[in-house]
């Protein structure tokens, strides 16, 4: 089964990228991967310290995803899964496409203020070129009318 992998995190953006990965897997019988990427300066800390945030961070995860997760499994009838990765973003996004072989598209949302459209989208479009996966790009402002019609 093809899955479409989208990255959870803070970002506005992030909703429209879930939204229009689960559509996609609606329409096409396919799968969600959410990933969500610790990053390592979160625990910079005492070794006690650090897994305590460690296991706070992974809670507020699960919590976020489970939003997510129940809006796909009652209106797209889509059961995501999740994957928790720590390091740096973008080797770690590299890294779970390598290893699920299942992944077929890498789904992203992208901002729309004056910062950009997002670092992720902006590190990932330089080497679009040499992904092993097409990256879809969901404009963070798109209605979520505009998003059922154009899945």
């Amino acid at each position: 089964m093809r899955k479409f992998l989208v990255v959870l995190d803070d970002s506005k953006e992030c909703l429209n990228a879930m939204r229009f990965a689960a559509m996609r897997a609606a329409h096409t019988k396919g799968g969600v991967a959410v990933l969500s990427v610790i990053p390592p300066e979160e625990f910079n800390h005492w070794i006690g310290v650090a897994e305590v945030m460690r296991e706070e961070a992974r809670e507020r995860i699960h919590a976020h995803f489970e939003v997510f997760a129940k809006w796909m499994r009652d209106k797209q009838n889509v059961d995501p899964e999740l994957v928790i990765r720590e390091g740096e973003p973008l080797p770690e996004i590299m890294a779970q496409i390598r290893e699920d072989t299942d992944i077929g598209v890498l789904v992203l949302g992208a901002g729309t203020g004056r910062k950009g459209p997002g670092p992720l989208v902006t590190q990932l479009t330089r080497s679009s070129g040499s992904l092993p996966i097409p990256v879809t790009i969901v404009p963070g402002d798109l209605s979520k009318e505009r998003l059922e019609s154009i899945t």
